[in-house]
């Protein structure tokens, strides 16, 4: 956590938490099932605060999720509540995904124990194979770190941890499951590509910080994914 309360941490967090504000006011997609709820555009750069700064970056996403949630104009829910950790495991997933699998149990356990949840439901083991998308950041874990795919293993963690609290919290019924297969391969599919592009995107504004100011030592740059690399 000392990458978190460094002057470099803070700073980063500060921009950070100034992004998230905005992003988790920016709609972008309804939430089916959820009458007044949407997806934001902060799944598009929640997870890749943990690829920047660890776990202080999951406490990062937790503190900016957590502060929009007090903050915000809407009425206290607990599905409010309880919808600050998906991004979190999203959070952790992106950091620890250059780990391979038998060295970062967690995000295995994470998209398993979810998938067990789900089938124990009396409305989810109806549509079984909609948890089968989990399978995704498990595979993932068993394959070579790519960007796209670490995104994809991310949101596909998120989705895991979001649909079991949506599945035990509010009332459905399984053609509502169906309906959503399509739906999730397409929004999910923007949430990689808006992280992988965004993460970019980060990497290359705070690499070009650090030719004037020093900050590898406190924030992971991956500089392969800048846009502009200079020759060693």
């Amino acid at each position: 956590m000392e990458k978190l309360f460094s002057i470099r941490g803070l700073a980063f967090l500060g921009f950070f938490a100034v992004l998230a504000f905005i992003g988790l006011r920016t709609n972008i997609f309804a939430i089916q099932g959820v009458t007044g709820q949407s997806f934001t555009l902060f799944e598009l750069f929640g997870p890749v605060a943990g690829g920047f700064i660890g776990l202080a970056g999951v406490a990062a996403v937790f503190l900016a999720n957590g502060a929009s949630f007090v903050l915000g104009s809407g009425p206290f829910t607990l599905w409010g509540l309880a919808m600050l950790a998906p991004m979190m495991f999203a959070a952790y997933y992106f950091w620890k995904n250059g780990e391979r699998a038998l060295s970062d149990r967690l995000s295995l356990a994470i998209p398993a124990l979810a998938m067990l949840a789900f089938w124990l439901n009396p409305v989810g083991v109806q549509v079984w194979y909609y948890a089968l998308y989990w399978t995704i950041p498990i595979i993932v874990k068993f394959l070579p770190d790519r960007l796209l795919l670490r995104s994809y293993g991310a949101t596909f963690t998120a989705h895991a941890v979001g649909s079991v609290l949506f599945l035990y919290m509010i009332p459905t019924v399984p053609a509502l499951w169906i309906a959503l297969i399509p739906v999730v391969a397409f929004e999910r599919t923007v949430f990689a590509l808006g992280i992988s592009a965004t993460y970019c995107v980060f990497t290359s504004v705070l690499n070009a910080v650090d030719k004037v100011v020093e900050i590898s030592k406190d924030v992971n740059l991956e500089k392969r994914y800048a846009f502009t690399l200079q020759k060693e």
